[in-house]
């Protein structure tokens, strides 16, 4: 049997974690690090849907955390944008300290 995802506490707790370590990001940009940390949603299509949030927000959140090297941008349908990602070096570094 699969684990379950992360509950919605778990989710913000370390959304929160996340921007306390690197208060340049948004909210938003924590979560997308939070949900890829927790196994939620690695691509912007399916954050957006889990969350309730518009795509062009989301989209533009995985383009700033691309363009500070947290995220690498694997895959981007040309038709819907939908941008699939996974954790940078520098991304996988601010991950490993959620487990310190």
């Amino acid at each position: 049997m699969s684990e379950p995802p992360a509950d919605a506490e778990t989710f913000l707790a370390t959304t929160d974690t996340i921007a306390a370590l690197r208060p340049e990001l948004s909210l938003l940009e924590a979560g997308i690090l939070a949900g890829l940390h927790l196994g939620l949603a690695s691509d912007s299509r399916s954050f957006a849907r889990v969350f309730g949030i518009e795509h062009a927000l989301v989209l533009r959140a995985v383009d700033s955390l691309s363009g500070a090297a947290l995220i690498g941008v694997t895959a981007r349908d040309p038709r819907t944008q939908r941008s699939r990602y996974v954790a940078s070096e520098a991304g996988l570094d601010v991950l490993a300290a959620l487990a310190a």
